[in-house]
């Protein structure tokens, strides 16, 4: 008998999901319905530990993720979430899948297989990371070749590479294209470093995140700190922080600035 834990606030939801994953696999044991961080920390503190764990992100007191950063986590999780912007920070907690809501039953009937694959055999070591992140690489890039942005009373999308950076200005978050174009986008730019391939962007301080082809120039500023000229001209100095400047020398040493 596999024996699961549900973390989701939403009762509905939590109650769809049981039902599906019934149909899946009839032979199972709910050790509990979890709806936030607290209870589920809790709960992990007081009782035995599951055999697989799915779990929503965005809770009533938090994201999930700060129970598994409380609670060392010796299970797969499979995540359900209406949001795909967690995808890069759910597969460094043990996460197996990645489903979007309204999720499918052959979605969810896939995830569970890939669990049964993974599953270690009795007496053998327990789930191996390693692996499990291999198998996610196998089935999927985790970085985004396009964004939605809001356009007037439209969305569009606009792929990776014509993105010169990311950049929020009075508490509105924009991407600005090589070709000068600028778009307002519906999520932040933590939101944005997750999904973004980390070859070609960095953030080079809480405002900006920029394109390695959007850099024209740079200089030696205050405090060890580089001055990034861009291309198109933001209205912003674009200065990196002092606490990524070591960072983003070693950036530049990844990638290759495009003439």
């Amino acid at each position: 008998m596999l024996k699961i834990l549900i973390i989701e606030d939403e009762a509905p939801s939590a109650k769809r999901l049981l039902k599906m994953i019934k149909e899946i696999e009839p032979d199972i044991e709910l050790m509990g319905t979890l709806g936030s961080v607290s209870d589920a920390i809790n709960w992990f503190r007081n009782n035995n530990t599951p055999e697989l764990i799915f779990s929503d992100i965005q809770l009533s007191d938090g994201l999930s993720f700060e129970i598994y950063r409380e609670i060392k986590l010796l299970c797969p999780v499979i995540f359900v979430t209406a949001y795909d912007q967690y995808a890069i920070e759910a597969f460094k907690v043990n996460s197996i899948d990645y489903l979007l809501k309204p999720i499918k039953k052959a979605q969810l009937e896939a995830a569970v297989d890939k669990f049964k694959e993974l599953k270690p055999v009795v007496g053998a070591p327990a789930f191996d990371i390693e692996k499990l992140l291999q198998a996610y690489s196998e089935r999927s890039n985790p970085y985004r070749d396009r964004i939605a942005v809001r356009y007037g009373d439209h969305i569009k999308t606009i792929n990776a590479g014509d993105i010169a950076y990311f950049n929020t200005e009075d508490k509105v978050n924009f991407l600005t294209t090589h070709d000068a174009r600028r778009y307002i986008l519906d999520f932040n730019l933590d939101s944005v470093e997750a999904i973004v391939d980390p070859k070609m962007f960095f953030r080079i301080n809480r405002q900006f995140i920029i394109s390695i082809n959007a850099i024209t120039e740079m200089l030696a500023y205050t405090k060890s700190r580089v001055l990034v000229k861009l291309k198109p001209v933001p209205k912003a100095e674009t200065v990196v922080s002092t606490d990524r400047s070591a960072d983003f020398k070693i950036w530049l040493g990844a990638g290759k600035i495009s003439s």
